[in-house]
């Protein structure tokens, strides 16, 4: 037997971590000249974005933070936040990007677990940041993005924090960041709501992202230099990792601070956009424009759609209208997408339902996934490949979340017996694609957002009149899905619909309040467990 470990050993000059950081750093070198960045009038080169990334990178650790520090951003899909993405970690410090809809309270907490040692603000967010802070026990470095495309009502709101560009201006473009020392460090932590409605929070690791980055290269069917249009949030798991992908070949970002039809389509005619990324209620956006304010599209652009699949009637309009679509799966401990309807082409010669119905099945591992089957919860077997049995969607490899924030026990739980268990049930087709049929945890998957029942029926348990509250998810044109309350009064007690909308809506953040309200007996178990499923082939009636 050959011994190929002695004298072979892994060093300096032929390991080293794997880390998303260096593709901006090649970007830069090999084209420092290529658009980087489009924002409003702004036009940012490779160069100039690698040095504003280095120097948030020094300015930050100037101030005291670095390796093991957490840096929060409340941020819209601007400059700031992809600078971010890159500056951050290139401090060492781990970047925790916060869903801009969350109320204060639950801002507040997430600050709290992950020890915030700064916050970088879009003046939009600040009225809730104010608030949030007041709540925390952290009292974080606040830097304040002073945004020129922000809504002219929120341009003078301030918290008397660090300008963002000033705190720039103190880092060294030269400054020799530190690499990770080791690829299993720490990259980003994202909080995603469980089924208890307290959020959890998720830690990335540099090989994780990097290899979900370049995954999502060959997924999204990425040439050099794409023209990548942020209609996903940042905020949504780093992006799906493509603040670190776009960079990977030299594409450009063409930023956009919310979601709006018109501007869309002016942005996608304007730059050449050919990637883009979102929930379904971005394609519905899209093809509700009016068609005075759509643009005549000269070439075809690749759309990532990620949560209940497109209906035949969209993928149908989204075709005419000049677009690939490419159906993806994955969750917050993923990094994202790392399940995707790898297409074939020979399905484009079948009638429209049957490619609708191959459309809508979630798919194959991505490469980057080191294995994904359909198991028996208890014994962990496979299911098989029928189409019919139902098991647990689980995962294995190095694009799994590396565990959650202070939470080994919840953390033991998911990776039990080798695997990550999603929590999701689906059956396995014979050709190995899976698909999902139900959710074993009660999340309802709104517009892309997931919004736990629990966390919704705690809020409508507030108001006196409740006795009994349920809420499930109802099927939504626009938003995909929507939160449906089910409520059970107490003897005597009267509300309107109205009422207790309202009243959800001072505990809640805006997108997880019911859309609407029935007032009826909740069916239950001889043991008083709520019956859910049934109310839910109620939700799906209605």
């Amino acid at each position: 037997m050959v011994d190929y470990s002695t004298g072979l050993e892994p060093g300096p000059a032929n390991h080293q971590p794997l880390t998303p950081l260096l593709f901006l750093e090649r970007a830069a070198a090999v084209h420092p000249d290529r658009l980087a960045v489009v924002h409003g009038a702004l036009r940012m080169n490779y160069r100039a974005l690698r040095d504003r990334c280095v120097c948030l990178a020094s300015a930050l650790t100037l101030h005291g933070i670095g390796r093991g520090d957490t840096v929060a951003a409340l941020l819209p899909n601007i400059p700031a936040m992809l600078e971010c993405h890159y500056g951050v970690p290139m401090a060492g410090a781990v970047l925790n990007t916060i869903n801009t809809r969350l109320d204060a309270a639950t801002i507040a907490y997430i600050l709290d677990h992950g020890e915030a040692r700064a916050i970088v603000v879009d003046r939009e967010f600040m009225p809730v940041l104010r608030l949030a802070l007041a709540q925390c026990k952290v009292k974080p470095l606040v830097v304040e993005v002073d945004d020129p495309l922000a809504p002219e009502a929120a341009r003078g709101e301030t918290l008397g924090g660090l300008s963002y560009e000033a705190l720039l201006a103190e880092g060294d473009p030269a400054f020799a960041w530190p690499m990770p020392a080791d690829e299993w460090d720490a990259i980003t932590l994202n909080y995603t709501s469980g089924t208890t409605g307290r959020p959890k929070g998720v830690v990335y690791h540099h090989r994780g992202a990097q290899l979900l980055a370049t995954g999502n290269v060959l997924s999204a069917g990425m040439a050099r230099h794409p023209v990548y249009l942020w209609t996903l949030p940042m905020f949504h798991c780093n992006g799906w990792c493509f603040p670190w992908t776009v960079c990977a070949v030299a594409g450009t970002h063409v930023c956009l601070r919310a979601v709006r039809g018109p501007t869309i389509w002016a942005l996608m005619a304007e730059h050449g956009v050919t990637h883009m990324c979102g929930a379904p209620i971005v394609m519905a956006t899209m093809l509700a424009t009016p068609e005075a304010e759509k643009r005549v599209l000269h070439h075809q652009v690749q759309f990532v759609v990620a949560g209940a699949p497109p209906p035949e009637t969209v993928l149908a309009a989204m075709r005419e209208a000049g677009f690939a679509v490419c159906h993806v799966y994955g969750l917050t401990e993923c990094y994202g997408p790392s399940v995707v309807n790898e297409w074939h082409q020979d399905w484009n010669a079948k009638p429209a339902p049957e490619q609708a119905a191959l459309m809508a099945r979630q798919g194959v591992r991505y490469l980057a996934l080191e294995a994904l089957d359909v198991l028996d919860p208890a014994t962990l077997r496979p299911v098989p490949a029928d189409g019919a049995t139902m098991g647990e969607v689980m995962m294995r490899g190095n694009v799994v979340m590396k565990g959650y924030l202070k939470d080994r026990a919840v953390t033991e739980a998911a990776f039990a017996g080798g695997w990550f268990h999603t929590g999701d049930l689906a059956v396995k087709h014979p050709d190995g694609y899976v698909q999902l049929k139900d959710r074993s945890k009660d999340i309802i998957i709104s517009g892309g957002e997931n919004i736990s029942s629990i966390e919704v029926e705690d809020a409508l348990y507030r108001h006196p009149a409740v006795a009994v509250a349920a809420v499930v998810a109802k099927p939504d044109e626009k938003w995909g899905e929507a939160p449906l309350a089910f409520i059970e009064l107490k003897p005597g007690a009267s509300v309107t619909e109205a009422e207790l909308i309202a009243f959800a809506k001072q505990h809640l953040a805006g997108y997880k309040v019911p859309r609407a309200i029935v007032f009826a007996e909740i069916p239950k178990t001889s043991t008083g467990k709520i019956q859910k499923h049934v109310l839910r082939a109620e939700a799906r009636g209605a």
